[in-house]
């Protein structure tokens, strides 16, 4: 940041030029000296010159280069009573005022926000965004906000600006009568209709929000663990279908575990599947018959060959293998069910299949 030159013990050019990226304001240092009579004044594109007299707003100026007389200071030759002109070097500070817009602003509710939900009734929910802010009335921002700050940075500001945005947050949410679940789908109305109910109390400091963002909103842990709970029942259906295929799924397991106990395993099964002590079937019921049990689905095998997984094949595609010379007794297989992949030649369900293949040709 630059102030131009000192020229003796007055100043002949004001201007600066702003290398960060958070300051709004900055004020002159003039260490002590004067502004000459007719000093040049450089305001660039996206700045605006804020002159204070004696503590008083004087005159403000837009981008443009400017010859300090009194033609285009009005306000400050009212304020010294130069009607007749001036010559003489003059005491004001200057403040420069970033208009540009300073964006990525995060905001967030830093507590839970309690709505009438028209499903679930009181509800709790937290959200966060972004915005940005741009300075649109340099003089009532300077008066309402910065004051005498020599340097004045967005991190002053944001505090307030969040806790603007969260009041109207929490209005706008409250009465919307949007059901929690379909916030999601409703975050850029409603954004928009947050900007709105904020756009007369940010004006009040000489601000606007152009850009503004519900990112989020969430619903407490606890309402989510059941929310998740009800979506699983939702997925499950009938509670006695859903046991009937979790008994055909154990009966597919355990008929393509090897060495398994296959007749326990099958009429555990059965029994699960016909309710058999159970609530869903009526079990024990004299003179009803019980319902045929569902096909065991094949097993899927599949095939190491090369460095790469082959399949799934039924027991015909194996024998297709085998036939093809690609399928041996030291072949790797595996289907589900099995801890990991075996020699075909030592997987019991196999031994149709390879018991068919010839032996290794003798050595030597």
């Amino acid at each position: 940041m630059v102030f131009g030159f000192l020229k003796g013990q007055f100043i002949d050019v004001i201007h600066w030029v702003d290398d960060t990226r958070d300051t709004m304001v900055w004020r002159l240092d003039r260490h002590g000296h004067a502004i000459m009579y007719g000093a040049k004044l450089t305001v660039r594109e996206g700045q605006a010159a804020v002159f204070i007299h004696e503590g008083q707003l004087a005159d403000v100026f837009g981008p443009g280069l400017y010859m300090l007389e009194t033609n285009n200071m009005p306000v400050l030759t009212a304020l010294q009573h130069w009607d007749h002109g001036f010559s003489s070097p003059f005491k004001s500070e200057v403040y420069f005022v970033n208009t540009t817009r300073f964006t990525g602003q995060k905001w967030g509710t830093r507590s839970p926000v309690m709505l009438r939900d028209p499903e679930f009734g009181p509800l709790r929910v937290r959200a966060f965004g972004a915005y940005s802010m741009r300075v649109v009335d340099p003089g009532r921002f300077m008066t309402e906000i910065v004051g005498t700050d020599g340097e004045f940075t967005t991190e002053e500001i944001s505090v307030h600006i969040r806790d603007v945005i969260v009041q109207e947050f929490s209005r706008v949410v409250a009465r919307a009568g949007i059901p929690a679940l379909d916030m999601a789908a409703n975050l850029r109305d409603l954004g928009k209709l947050v900007a709105a109910e904020m756009a007369p109390a940010v004006a009040a400091y000489g601000l606007e929000l152009p850009d503004f963002v519900i990112e989020n909103i969430s619903l407490p842990e606890a309402v989510e663990k059941v929310l998740d709970q009800r979506t699983s029942m939702g997925i499950v259906g009938d509670l006695a279908k859903y046991g009937q295929f979790a008994a055909a799924e154990a009966m597919g397991k355990a008929a393509d575990a090897p060495g398994s106990a296959m007749g326990a395993g099958l009429g555990a099964a059965m029994g699960a599947a016909m309710g058999v002590g159970g609530p869903w079937g009526g079990g024990g019921a004299r003179g009803a018959a019980p319902p045929a049990p569902p096909p065991v689905p094949a097993p899927e095998w599949h095939v190491a060959e090369g460095g790469q997984s082959l399949g799934p094949f039924d027991m015909a595609g194996l024998q297709g293998l085998a036939a093809q010379g690609r399928l041996g007794r030291a072949t790797q297989v595996w289907t589900p069910g099995m801890a990991g992949w075996q020699p075909a030649g030592d997987v019991p369900a196999l031994a149709s299949v390879v018991s068919r293949l010839p032996p290794p040709p003798p050595q030597g």
